[in-house]
């Protein structure tokens, strides 16, 4: 479907949200792991409150694929930062959607201090992005949009900065809502968390090659989905408070990032496909099971 096709359709169905995520959003986050079994009793509890966003809302499972290829300094220290919880922190990814990823991709930052996240976002159109990650003469070119080069200028400076590269490649399938009734107000539901470690800039998935989650699974072998709940930090809806009451959700703080970054230092480690002297720097974050 293109896009001109799915903004039309979008237009014509009171039920797609057209509510976007802004390019620059300082947002309140809550995330829960819930037993896969809830999903349906909440999608119903939000449904007067909220409407499909309009990749659930074409999709005939409501579920849409995102891959996310996170990014990392030689030495982990993003990684580091996230396990000790420093207050002040960030991660780096390039984000595209499907099994065969269209562009735009995007390039997103997201700082976090407390529960408050600060998210840039950039469009990137340029097959031939990559180049602009290593050492050349070629200068990025402006775009029209001069918000939009300033946040992807931002990404490239950043990587740059903490000579960040990619490291870990990861996939899930979102379910998601935007309020009809707040400015900005999210609920996602993540299933199917897969990964893979990968040093290539683009995020393209080879499903073969693509490792099922292990969290996803609990002790008592009950697939999970991660709910995200997410509004500004002005004004937290009364229905999302309601929402937490009445299914009684414990915050768990679940991090795809270090999750997966955590399945790959265990598995490719003991495959030899890892460098054991890196995976070591982080036997007191992951001890063995």
């Amino acid at each position: 479907m293109t896009n001109v096709e799915l903004e039309t359709s979008t237009r014509k169905n009171p039920d797609i949200s057209t509510v976007t995520t802004p390019a620059l959003l300082d947002r309140f986050e809550s995330k829960y792991t819930i037993p896969i079994q809830l999903v349906d009793p909440i999608v119903r509890f939000i449904q007067p409150y909220c409407s499909y966003d309009k990749y659930s809302a074409l999709s005939p499972d409501k579920y849409y694929k995102i891959n996310s290829l996170y990014f990392d300094t030689p030495d982990y220290l993003f990684l580091r930062k996230r396990m000790l919880k420093v207050e002040k922190r960030f991660n780096m990814r390039i984000r595209c959607y499907g099994d065969n990823p269209k562009y735009p991709y995007f390039f997103e930052i997201k700082q976090r201090l407390g529960d408050i996240v600060r998210k840039t976002r950039a469009k990137v159109d340029d097959p031939e992005y990559a180049r602009y990650f290593f050492a050349t003469k070629d200068q990025l070119p402006p775009l029209e949009d001069k918000k939009n080069s300033k946040h992807r200028d931002l990404f490239f400076q950043t990587a740059f900065r903490y000579n960040a590269h990619p490291v870990v490649l990861v996939q899930y399938r979102r379910q998601a809502f935007f309020s009809n009734y707040d400015e900005y107000a999210r609920v996602t539901f993540d299933i199917n968390l897969r990964y893979k470690a990968q040093n290539d800039y683009y995020p393209l998935p080879v499903d073969g090659d693509m490792i099922p989650c292990d969290v996803a699974l609990g002790n008592d072998n009950c697939s999970y989905a991660i709910l995200e709940l997410k509004c500004y930090t002005s004004f937290v809806p009364l229905w999302m408070v309601d929402l937490v009451r009445t299914f009684n959700l414990q915050r768990t703080g679940f991090s795809k990032f270090s999750t997966c970054l955590r399945g790959v230092f265990s598995r490719y480690s003991s495959d030899g496909l890892f460098n054991r002297k890196k995976s070591s720097m982080f036997e007191d974050f992951f001890p063995e099971e």
